[in-house]
């Protein structure tokens, strides 16, 4: 092979040129952000590659092509035209038209399947104990399948994840750990070291990093340590303990990559680099297996089935036969010998590491949890047992005393010893057959400091005898490149104007990452409640521990979870926010999202909507608002308006309008309970629970919340009511609700008016109704008092023109209802700016005192966006005596100090971006109507006076600077940790938590949670270009305008002297996101 040859072939695997600090820089050709796969310090020329390669050089015709190709963007660009707009946007039209389904594979494995709700057939309801991580390897799993960066189909029938060992560990690295809710002093917490890097909306490419330590994993310490913690210190975490010390740990980077116009053909690419100094020794070994469905009905169905084969080149693979996907197979390409950070191979340089294929049935290994008889004689954890020595069977070893060093109890019949099976029983199938197979590549002597392994392999429906991409590497890597570029494309026609580069990588890990937690979720209530006919019985009592009451419910989608390790599971309030974010980049799954939790399967016939599966019939905040925006971001991404999506939720939002004033509101006063409404611990009391006190919870935020359900339920059917005038009488009578639900945030209590308003200190507050004339304000200063903010609505005077019964019912309000529609809400008889009228809880004078408080750096008002609680209550905590008891609410800007709601979560201090979000979006409404003549102090005290719309930018702003680089190349949400900032091997990887602390903008609670966090993706996308860097002084604002239209219309209705400068600009070009301002939305 020639030299140039050669070195084409090392940058195909190592793309891109170095700085100074070692880091990877973009290749010049690539469009936008590239997160690449860092490469060793050095790099010159390499030996000769591998011999399976040298057929591609050596002039094979099957292989070598005359001249340069174009790639597939290429011809595409050149076969569609003018109506070309990027390679992702036609495989995205291509999936909603279902010409092709490039959604059928993508990363749906859960991050953990174990200790879920869906997995505990106990008869307490512990699903800690009941499935815990060391039953993971042995036990098959009912309602799903978990892995690391691993895929599935879109019924999760064939999954692919990854498995490692590193010759230290007891057991096999292919699932994450994590202590459980019993074991973490905040509640549970995954303890890896992980990122989701990159994701197309059609998984065409993908791109997981998992950082691998070489020494002994360090289970039992992680557990023990935490175990012994309190609430007032902090998690111990795995870097925390020396297992990184000396960098002594392996990068494996997980790519995926599927065929130009194939989206069944996959190609996957695992590049491992040894970061320690010293040679190490990696076992590679990607695993592919059925979910078990066969050992729960009576009557077994056909089973699927795995098997060895070779091709004519003798490249392994694996045969797929299953009864409802067709053949398919896993071909498993010989791989080179490491290489070290010089460029040369270890060993002989003709050399190829062939796997092992290995084969056995995913079944429950009953002799080893259970001292039972197994079904097979080849069972889940053989490859444990197989590959590690230790892990063998050994006399007197009892079940207790987990092999990964944990100490969750064990089911009593599970504490019997083991006896060591005979000597000449296999482990795996001789027969190179099963329901489970792995490929095992061994690794030996990786150099140090960048030394590379490389493995290759590609899923397929085609014959691997006719698949000339097996032999050779370079085409294989050619294909994952493109895809790559082809994902740099698509988002870069996500950016409007000159954002950083640092921002580009948080808006794409944020966007990347929450394609990636997209989950098969798999559920059905009846069969769950009853057990399966194959199994022993459930315990009686266990039907009455949870969701008795959702026996209609039968769930088999892929579904956008919060944390799919933390929150492995759909929660309703978070899936609202996911959508904003996701429409961005895939409308249609957005859509989806919001559509199916309304379906029948999923809300009950009352019209509740499902919580999340320890609780279906938890109380979270009526948050639909994401419907309608949704439908706008896709009528500004594409020019289409899907109406019978707008219309068909808006139905089903109807009947759970309907649960909600039936359910919530006990005394038909429009005053509403809820419960926690999401926000956990915010209470001086569980809100979810009667008072210790006796009478009612008159609830501030769930008196707002409908509020603001009205006031969306009435713009969507303004919206509506453009296609069909039944809607107009609709939007009348959520006008009338609107007005009737702001009234009662003054009450009756007996004789008396009461009001959740509280004039001297200028904010609202709860209060607990005892009876007639006897109630108390709880006067703790919470985002329960700031979310009266969000009812808030827009209406532009065309608007009104154009439904003459509506406006003639809101002009008959205003008139004849005054007492009403004057006292707790915003005048509606004064035009706002271009004649607008505002629907607002907060009158101005109102707004006016809460942004007081909420803009002040002593209050609210953080670094790093706005606080859950105000840091007032830090020296001044507010508290009463109930009973002999003292309960009390005071300032915890970090982690939780009580175990309410398992103390996983937080709002007495810190940051949660969801909540900020909604502000956000609130200012902004309010600047519609006030324009520039509402100027107030911003931060409070500081003599700086902005108008709202700047103010919603600068939290904004402060919120981005959680996860942006400050001048000294640190970045809030990692703590201060030295390492996560200046390593060149982490600085550029963000991890993107559940909340931050109030004070400094340390990350918290799940650290997987590109859910509703992802949100910062978007305000990357409307205020990226102003953002100033995090610790640096604020400059004078642009004459750009960012604030969010409610007008029902596509183009403004208003005058140019307030259009937004972006939105001149981007109604040029359809199909280009460009400005989300309102004026384009």
């Amino acid at each position: 092979m020639s030299s140039d040859s050669i070195k084409t072939l090392q940058q195909k695997l190592f793309r891109g040129a170095e700085d100074t600090n070692g880091i990877q820089q973009t290749d010049s050709r690539d469009p936008g952000l590239t997160i690449q796969i860092p490469k060793p310090e050095v790099a010159p020329l390499a030996p000769k590659p591998p011999p399976k390669t040298s057929k591609a050089a050596s002039g094979d015709s099957k292989i070598q092509q005359n001249g340069p190709t174009k790639n597939y963007r290429q011809r595409l660009s050149e076969s569609l035209g003018v109506d070309y707009h990027g390679v992702e946007k036609y495989r995205l039209l291509q999936d909603e038209n279902r010409e092709r389904h490039w959604k059928r594979w993508g990363p749906y494995l859960s991050d953990r399947q174990w200790a879920t709700v869906r997995e505990d057939y106990s008869d307490n309801g512990d699903a800690w104990s009941h499935f815990p991580h060391e039953h993971s390897r042995s036990r098959a799993y009912r309602w799903g399948e978990d892995g690391i960066g691993g895929i599935s189909d879109s019924h999760q029938r064939l999954c692919f994840s990854l498995a490692l060992w590193n010759e230290q560990d007891s057991i096999l690295k292919e699932r994450l750990f994590g202590v459980t809710g019993h074991q973490g002093n905040h509640g549970e917490d995954v303890k890896e070291i992980y990122y989701y890097l990159d994701s197309t909306p059609t998984h065409s490419y993908m791109k997981f990093l998992y950082k691998y330590p070489q020494r002994k994993y360090p289970y039992e310490e992680l557990v023990n340590e935490n175990v012994h913690r309190d609430r007032n210190v902090e998690e111990y975490e795995i870097l925390d303990t020396n297992v990184f010390d000396d960098d002594r740990y392996w990068d494996v980077f997980i790519e995926y990559a599927k065929d130009e116009d194939d989206p069944d053909n996959i190609y996957i690419r695992v590049t491992s680099y040894n970061r320690g100094p010293d040679p190490a020794t990696l076992h590679i070994i990607p695993q592919l297996w059925f979910r078990n469905t066969w050992s729960w009905p009576a009557q077994k169905p056909p089973l699927p089935s795995l098997s060895a084969a070779t091709t004519d080149d003798d490249i392994s693979y694996i045969k797929v036969k299953h009864p409802e996907m067709g053949g398919n197979f896993l071909c498993c390409l010989p791989s080179p010998p490491p290489m070290g950070p010089d460029g040369n191979f270890v060993g002989d340089e003709d050399a190829v590491i062939n796997p092992d294929l290995l084969f056995t049935e995913n079944n429950t290994n009953f002799r080893r949890l259970y001292n039972g008889v197994n079904q097979s004689v080849c069972v889940k954890d053989a490859f444990h047992d197989h590959i590690i020595p230790s892990h063998k069977p050994q006399r007197g070893r009892s079940d207790s005393q987990g092999t990964d060093g944990s100490s969750t109890p064990r089911p009593t019949a599970s504490t019997s010893t083991c006896e060591p099976l005979p000597q000449e029983s296999p482990f795996v199938n001789s027969d190179k057959c099963g329901t489970k197979s792995a490929a095992h590549y061994i690794f030996r002597d990786v150099p140090g400091r960048g030394g590379c392994a490389v493995v290759r392999l590609k899923l397929t429906p085609l014959s691997p005898n006719k698949d000339r991409s097996l032999e050779d590497e370079g085409a294989f890597d050619d294909v994952v490149e493109e895809r790559r570029e082809e994902a740099n494309e698509f988002y870069s026609s996500l950016l409007f104007g000159p954002i950083s580069d640092d921002l580009k990588q948080v808006m794409r890990q944020a966007l990347g990452g929450m394609l990636w937690t997209k989950q098969f979720y798999y559920f059905v209530q009846k069969e769950w409640i009853e057990g399966d006919p194959a199994q022993p019985p459930p315990p009686p009592g266990r039907q009455h521990i949870r969701n008795k009451h959702w026996r209609h419910m039968h769930i088999e989608d892929i579904l956008s979870m919060p944390d799919k390790w933390e929150y492995p599971f759909f929660a309703a309030w978070d899936t609202a926010f996911h959508c904003i974010p996701l429409a961005v980049v895939d409308p249609v799954f957005a859509k989806k999202q919001l559509d199916i939790l309304t379906r029948e399967w999923y809300m009950k016939p009352d019209g509740q909507i499902p919580a999340y599966e320890w609780n279906f019939s938890d109380v979270n905040p009526p948050r639909r608002r994401a419907t309608f925006r949704v439908f706008k971001i896709e009528r500004k991404l594409t020019g289409r308006e899907d109406i019978p999506f707008l219309e068909r939720v808006f139905q089903k939002l109807l009947l759970n309008f309907t649960w909600w004033v039936n359910r919530k509101d006990s005394g038909g006063n429009n005053v509403f309970e809820g419960g926690f409404l999401g926000l956990d611990n915010i209470g001086i009391f569980n809100r979810s629970e009667p008072l210790p006190t006796g009478g009612n919870l008159r609830q501030a935020d769930g008196t707002a919340w409908m509020a603001f359900y009205c006031l969306n339920m009435l713009n969507i059917a303004l919206e509506l009511a453009k296609h069909n005038a039944v809607y107009e009488d609709i939007a009348s009578k959520f006008f009338e609700h609107f007005i009737f639900i702001a009234d009662a945030m003054t009450y009756k209590s007996g004789d008396n008016e009461s009001s959740l308003w509280n004039e001297k200190d200028g904010m609202y507050y709860d209060a607990i109704e005892f009876g007639p004339g006897n109630s108390i304000q709880l006067p703790v200063r919470s985002l329960v008092s700031l979310i009266p903010l969000y009812a808030t609505l827009v209406l532009e005077p065309a608007v009104i023109n154009r439904f003459p019964g509506f406006k003639k019912r809101m002009e008959w309000f205003i008139d004849n209802r005054p007492e009403i529609s004057g006292r707790n809400m915003a005048n509606m008889r004064a035009g706002g700016r271009g004649e607008r009228r505002l629907l607002a809880l907060a009158s101005k004078e109102r707004l006016v005192r809460i942004l007081e408080k909420m803009l002040d750096e002593d209050e609210f008002f953080s670094e790093y966006g706005i606080r859950s609680l105000s840091k007032l209550h830090k020296e001044k905590p507010w508290g009463m005596q109930v009973n002999g008891d003292w309960h009390e609410v005071g300032y915890w800007p970090g982690e939780s100090h009580s175990g309410m709601f398992g103390g996983n979560s937080n709002w007495r201090g810190p940051i949660w971006l969801a909540v900020n979000f909604l502000l956000i979006e609130s200012l902004q409404r309010f600047y519609q109507y006030y324009g520039d003549e509402l100027q107030v102090e911003c931060p409070t005290g500081s003599g700086d006076y902005m108008n709202l719309v700047e103010v919603a930018e600068e939290i904004q702003h402060r919120i981005i600077h959680i996860f942006g680089r400050d001048m000294e190349g640190k970045r809030a949400t990692n703590g201060g940790n030295v390492r996560l900032d200046q390593d060149p091997h982490f600085r550029d990887y963000v991890s993107f938590y559940e909340f931050f602390h109030g004070d400094t903008g340390r990350g918290l609670g799940a650290s997987h949670q590109t859910g509703w966090t992802g949100l910062v993706a978007y305000h990357i996308l409307q205020s990226g270009v102003s953002c100033r860097l995090p610790k640096t002084p604020r400059t004078p604002r642009s004459l750009v305008h960012h604030y969010f239209d409610e007008t029902i219309d596509t183009q403004s209705e208003y005058g140019g002297d307030t259009q937004s400068l972006y939105s001149a600009i981007s109604a040029l070009e359809v199909n280009t996101l460009g400005d989300i301002s309102p004026d384009a939305l």
